[in-house]
This record gives C-alpha cells, sequence and structure tokens, in this order.
C-alpha cells in the first residue's frame, strides 16, 4: 500500500493530503520544500516511468532519474493495472485517491476478478438487467462466501456424508454428494443441491434452502468458526408431502437405493434401511458441517490418493478416503453407518508386507489364503512387539530380516514362489506386471464384476464393529491393488469382500494447505466419533 501510495504522489515522501490538512500552511510549505531522496522511491517511480515510457511531466536533472505518478496513467491504463491485483487489495487501493476510488467502480475490473478468482465463465453483462454489478457480485456473494467454498462432512451421526460448494454460474450451491446405487460401484455419483446462494438485488444476497420436493425456499447459512459452518431451514413445512411419512419414506428410497422396500427380501438390510431414513430425515437440512481436505500425493504413492466409492455389504455403497502415510495407507470413511461410524479408518495398509497370491486354483481355497495372511501377520505382530528397534524415516518401526519358518511336513513339497507367507517383505513392487487373481470359495462379494487380474496385494488391517460402534477390532485381511482407479480388500474373519472405484470428480478449494493440516483433519473427524 506505501509503494502505490509514493507511485501516485500521496505517499509520506511527497507530502499525504491528510497529513496535509493535519498541518499549519508554515508545516506544509517546509515539508513541500524538503528536498525527496528517498533512494526506494526514486528506484521504483524509474521503473514506473520506464513501463509508461512517459517522463511524469518533470524535468530530469543529471542526477535523478525521469519521474512519472500512476495518477498521470491514463484511466484504461489504470484499469488493467487494477484487474490483474487480487480483489482482497482494492479496497485499500481505493482510499488513496479519488480517482482511484473512481476508476475501482468500473465493472470491467470486478468481472475479471469474478473469473479468475472463482471461475464464474458466465457472460456479466447479462446481471445488467437486474441492476447488479460485478463490482457486487464480487463483494456481497462470491468474497463474502468464500470461506464455505470446498468440501465438508455433515454431522449426520454415523452416516457422514459429502458436501461440495462450489460456484456455478451467479450462484453458490451446496451439492451433497451420493454413491451409485448398490452394488454398481462403477457409475458415476450422484448428487443433489441441499442449498443455494445468490444475488438477485443490490442489498445482500439470498440464501434458499434446496430440500424436499416443494422447490427452493427461506434459508440461513451461519460460518460459526474457522472450517466449520451450519445450514438451517426456515420453512421446514416444504419439506414434507401429502402422503405423509410414508410417501416420504418411498420417495426417499426410490432416490438412496433405487429400489422398493419390497424388492429389498434381506430383513436385516431392510432394517437397517429404516433406520437410516428416521435417522436423517430427522435434522430437516439444518446441519453443521466439518471442512475436509483431499489427501496430499506424492510421486512414490503406490497410486494416486483421493476419494473412492466401496461396498458395504448390507449398508450399500460407502464413499471412503485413500491416502498414504509413509510406509502405511489408509482408508478413512467418510460415509458410514451405525457399525463403522463416518471419520473411522475403516482399513489400514502395511506398505512394507507385500503378499504374493498363490496360482489361481491355490487361490480359490480361503484356507490356503488365511494361512499366508496369518503368517504375515504374525510377522507384523512380531516387528511391534520389539523395543527399542531402528525406525525408518517416518519414525515407525522397521521391519528386520525376514526369517524363513520351518514349514509343516506336508507342505514341504510347495514350488518356491508358490505363496509363502513371507515372500511379501522379499519382493520388489512391479506395478507393470499382472497376475491372474479370483476370490476364495466362500467370501461373499455385493459386486461378481471385479477385475481377474491385479497388480500386487499387500497385508492390512480392516475395522470391525457390532452395532452402535461396540467392541471395534482391528482384524487381517489382504488390500488387492487392480490398477490406479480400483482396489479391493478381503475381510478374513468376515469372509467378505469391498470393492473400490475412484470417485471421478475435479474438486476445486479442496487442496490441503499442508502435509499438518491434512493430518489434523483426519484425526479431527475421527475424535467425533470414537
Amino acid at each position: 500500500m506505501a509503494v502505490c501510495a509514493r507511485l501516485c504522489g500521496v505517499g509520506p515522501s511527497r507530502g499525504c493530503r491528510r497529513r496535509q490538512q493535519r498541518r499549519g500552511p508554515a508545516e506544509t510549505a517546509a515539508a513541500d520544500s524538503e528536498p525527496d531522496t528517498d533512494p526506494e522511491e526514486e528506484r521504483i517511480e524509474a521503473g514506473a516511468a520506464a513501463l509508461s515510457g512517459a517522463g511524469g511531466g518533470r524535468s530530469a536533472g543529471p542526477s535523478s532519474p525521469p519521474r512519472c505518478s500512476l495518477l498521470e496513467l491514463p484511466p484504461e491504463l489504470l484499469v488493467e493495472i487494477f484487474g490483474s491485483l487480487p480483489g482482497t487489495d482494492l479496497p485499500s487501493l481505493a482510499q488513496v485517491c479519488t480517482k482511484f476510488r473512481r476508476i475501482l467502480h468500473t465493472d470491467t475490473i470486478w468481472r475479471r476478478r469474478c473469473r479468475e478468482e472463482y471461475g464464474v465463465c458466465e457472460n456479466l453483462r447479462k446481471l445488467e438487467i437486474t441492476g447488479v454489478s460485478c463490482r457486487d457480485v464480487y463483494a456481497k456473494l462470491l468474497h463474502r462466501y468464500r470461506h464455505i467454498l470446498g468440501l465438508w462432512q455433515p454431522d449426520i451421526g454415523p452416516y457422514g456424508g459429502l458436501l461440495n460448494v462450489v460456484v456455478d454460474g451467479f450462484f453458490i450451491i451446496g451439492w451433497m454428494y451420493l454413491p451409485p446405487h448398490d452394488p454398481h460401484v462403477d457409475d458415476p455419483m450422484r448428487f443433489k443441491p441441499l442449498f443455494r446462494i445468490h444475488l438477485m438485488e443490490r442489498k445482500s444476497a439470498t440464501v434458499e434452502c434446496m430440500y424436499g420436493h416443494r422447490g427452493p425456499h427461506n434459508g440461513h447459512i451461519q460460518i460459526m468458526k474457522k472450517d466449520e459452518f451450519s445450514t438451517k431451514c426456515n420453512q421446514t413445512d416444504h419439506h414434507r408431502m401429502s402422503g405423509g411419512r410414508q410417501e416420504e419414506f418411498r420417495t426417499w428410497l426410490r432416490e438412496e437405493w433405487g429400489r422398493t422396500l419390497e424388492d429389498i427380501f434381506h430383513e436385516h438390510m431392510q432394517e437397517l434401511i429404516l433406520m437410516k431414513f428416521i435417522y436423517t430425515s430427522q435434522y430437516d437440512n439444518c446441519l453443521t458441517y466439518r471442512r475436509i481436505y483431499l489427501p496430499p500425493s506424492h510421486p512414490d504413492d503406490l497410486i494416486r490418493p483421493g476419494l473412492f466409492k466401496g461396498t458395504y455389504g448390507s449398508h450399500g455403497l460407502e464413499i471412503v478416503m485413500l491416502s498414504f502415510h509413509g510406509k502405511h495407507a489408509r482408508g478413512t470413511k467418510i460415509t458410514g453407518d451405525p457399525n463403522i461410524p463416518a471419520g473411522q479408518q475403516t482399513v489400514e495398509i502395511d506398505l512394507r508386507y507385500r503378499i504374493q497370491l498363490p496360482d489361481v486354483e491355490s487361490l480359490r481355497d480361503f484356507s490356503e489364503l488365511s494361512r499366508i495372511v496369518l503368517e504375515v501377520g504374525e510377522q507384523v505382530r512380531q516387528e511391534q512387539q520389539q523395543e527399542g528397534g531402528p525406525e525408518d524415516s517416518e519414525g515407525e518401526p522397521r521391519p528386520g530380516p525376514v526369517q524363513p519358518h520351518a514349514e509343516p511336513p506336508a507342505e514341504q513339497g510347495r514350488e518356491p514362489g508358490d505363496g509363502g507367507a513371507l515372500a511379501a517383505a522379499e519382493q520388489p513392487v512391479q506395478s507393470g506386471q499382472g497376475q491372474p487373481f479370483v476370490l476364495p470359495v466362500g467370501v461373499s462379494s455385493r459386486n461378481e464384476d471385479y477385475p481377474r487380474t491385479c497388480r500386487m496385494c499387500f497385508y492390512g488391517t480392516g475395522l470391525i464393529a457390532g452395532h452402535g460402534f461396540t467392541s471395534p477390532e482391528r482384524t487381517p485381511g489382504v488390500f488387492v491393488l487392480f490398477d490406479e482407479d480400483r482396489f479391493g480388500f478381503i475381510w478374513l474373519e468376515l469372509k467378505s469382500f469391498s470393492l473400490y472405484s475412484r470417485i471421478q470428480a475435479t474438486f476445486r478449494n479442496a487442496d490441503s494447505p499442508s502435509p499438518q493440516a491434512f493430518e489434523e483433519m483426519l484425526k479431527n473427524i475421527q475424535s467425533l466419533t470414537s
């Protein structure tokens, strides 16, 4: 700001107008007669003169460079200069002088800021019909509600959710992202609007609740604190349907599951669906949201981290965030269920222990796969029990040398490399090579259309618990990497298989400001349901 003031001729070295008003006539004359010897100001003004190609109207002596004031530049050039500055700097610039304040009312400047900072691509000229200027859109809509743009997790008990708040034309809209209908994990995400904010008049932005089936109605948004805000519907009667709760439930069931209750023959699944409807419908879109970040990516990650859709048995499809932490990877639930709520770490993969699967025929035998995984699990347990062992660069215990275990006599005829349990730590990761894959007999899968070739497998643990997140326990399993966008997890104790598929969407304003901020976010969302 001080630089701008000096350039325009109103800074402290040229006699600020406000300061002149406070001085007496004698002081002002004395200040104006003082020589200007600030070398930094002369360097800046010389650069401005060179850029503008003007001498500034003063005669340049042999010892002083040509001078130029921004005030002497033509208005169209000032519009171009001001339009390239961040919008948050422009209000301070308007306080410099009357000319700057007048130029900053030019809509061209604010049209450019709306486009470059918030991605508004529509023809903003049609705003003139409503009497709303681009400056109003920037100041009263985009800048005012900039803190709620990005990804959020609603506080809906164990169920959670994924909200994406975006600038959509002349609106800010909160879209709730919903997984595809079970068990079609590769289908695209579904989404519905929960609220929108727009500027229809010059006074202030209008918040509308979009929940229900009777159109937009009056709502309210409150930014409670950093990385948290809440929504409130002021007309919840718009959420009710003429047919009462039964009609609301049937409509919700078609949207949530794509079927009727009569089509769902599993009694336990019917109970879970009814429970979810009763629990979630009571909020009436009056919710609190907490910010979530996309996981940071590193060149040595196994695959690109991000958001995935996964199958969870009778609970349907849920959203999981895959992130990498040194020698481990984690799957954190963004949506959840009464057994494992949102925010909990559903799976953890130990990337130090790669599992070499047996041939397809041997893999069909569940006991063979279980034996392989449990041997690796025992090795991991022994490593964790070692005290004072060396640590790697991530601060985690480094596995010691793998010692081959004595094999039972009945297995001594096995050929090398046919699935030895501890071949995991000995084999290099070769992501470009694949191997045939098939689920063992007796392992259930909601989606039978899983890939029949995988890149590699690792030892991992999956979190299981009783209803209400009672008696949570980590049990061994197998992380199966199929390709860049799909992976699976075999839960040994449950004898079930979950298939995960990447959410193919681009999310703006969702990157974490730092790795530390991302780790802190994971702790916060997990603590809410612990």
